[in-house]
């Protein structure tokens, strides 16, 4: 039986092809050519496969195929991804919340095992990515050693850490969320799944892939993302943004993206002076602490008579 790949093997595929850099079409690839369809789903279900545990197997996985131009191509539906992983989350949680009773605890109830939920899904990718994305920093002052820390499957004392905060502090503000409104919590954990996801893909067209040291096994998924896949990620972010506003318009969402924003530009900056460049676990740690971010802003720019 074959052994089922790690999360970080899982970021290695999804970050690259092989060493050579080869762009050799896949056995599947040559037959999603001689069947057709549309390319766009093809790229959002190998965006599914890779980026989630939602299973895309069989002959649906043969018609979608795979090549290193599919999988670059497919980065822009990494918000699209969050639309569903966002929406099975969301829906769990309001589900929660009917089936307990009606009392403060049940609203830390539901928001860790709807946080629980969105993990499964993925498989923690972006969680190992913030893991090890603070144990290289923090573990090295130096490039180069940071980089090979990074690519050590072992979490240390700053992955640790980072990871614990992170977590505990969206269920703090998803709890929080939930007893101020529920429909606000499901709308507010729906939008942060595919704005969060929406971020990386600045970081992706703004700064190269520095992944490749001697210990990487990968070729980066996109050196630069394509202008148009980059307007059809924000599309994505876009209709989730028009969804959420339509149902419950008088909520912050211009705040909570702001946080977002915020949360973009600090890991900007820090992955731009720290390792002059991205990896695949930079921008895992990105998503979360983008996620973060936005239910912070959302929290603090609700009303003091509704917070």
């Amino acid at each position: 039986m074959a052994q089922e790949p790690t999360t970080k093997s899982r970021r290695g595929a999804a970050l690259g092809s092989a060493q050579d850099g080869s762009e050799a079409v896949s056995p599947g690839e040559g037959a999603q050519r001689r069947r057709g369809g549309p390319a766009f789903i093809r790229h959002y279900l190998l965006a599914l496969q890779f980026f989630t545990r939602i299973p895309v197997t069989g002959r649906l996985a043969n018609w979608v195929g795979f090549s290193p131009a599919l999988l670059r191509a497919s980065a822009a539906h990494f918000p699209g991804v969050g639309w569903l992983v966002g929406a099975l989350t969301a829906g769990l949680l309001l589900g929660l919340l009917w089936l307990l009773p009606a009392q403060s605890a049940s609203a830390w109830v539901a928001a860790v095992l709807s946080t629980v939920f969105g993990v499964l899904l993925t498989g923690a990718f972006h969680e190992d990515g913030l893991a090890d994305l603070a144990d290289g920093l923090g573990g090295s002052l130096e490039r180069e050693r940071a980089l090979d820390i990074m690519k050590d499957s072992r979490i240390g004392s700053y992955g640790a850490l980072a990871l614990g905060l992170a977590v505990l502090l969206k269920c703090a503000l998803l709890a929080l969320l939930v007893q101020v409104d529920a429909q606000l919590a499901a709308a507010a954990l729906f939008a942060a799944h595919v704005v969060s996801r929406g971020m990386p893909l600045f970081i992706i067209r703004a700064l190269p892939h520095v992944g490749d040291t001697a210990l990487s096994k990968s070729k980066p998924l996109a050196e630069q993302i394509a202008g148009a896949a980059l307007v059809a990620g924000l599309c994505w972010v876009a209709l989730a943004l028009a969804l959420v506003g339509w149902c419950l318009p008088g909520a912050p969402w211009p705040q909570a993206v702001l946080g977002a924003l915020l949360g973009l530009l600090w890991m900007w900056r820090l992955l731009r002076r720290r390792l002059q460049g991205f990896t695949g676990d930079g921008l895992g740690a990105t998503q979360q602490v983008c996620e973060v971010l936005f239910y912070l802003a959302l929290v603090v720019s609700l009303p003091a008579t509704v917070a």
